[in-house]
């Protein structure tokens, strides 16, 4: 093979694997920040904090129901 071809092959390797191992380095760095980042915990811990609140909300209403539907009952007129 030519020495010029084998040259240019092997800088075409060169640059190419560089590029790999860059790529995954950065991908790898980034993985770590998200994994590292509070903004999950965050967002989990409202989650729970908006269900808790639906829950109560319903609650209450379903209790003011029963007993709306009480005082209409007893209060034959």
């Amino acid at each position: 093979m030519n020495a010029a071809l084998i040259h240019d092959k092997l800088f075409i390797k060169g640059f190419w694997e560089k590029r790999i191992t860059n790529h995954s380095q950065i991908k790898e760095n980034e993985e770590l920040r998200l994994k590292n980042s509070a903004m999950s915990k965050l967002r989990a811990e409202w989650l729970i904090r908006l269900e808790s609140r639906t829950k109560h909300i319903k609650n209450f209403n379903d209790m003011c129901a029963v007993m709306s539907a009480e005082v209409n009952h007893a209060d034959p007129e």
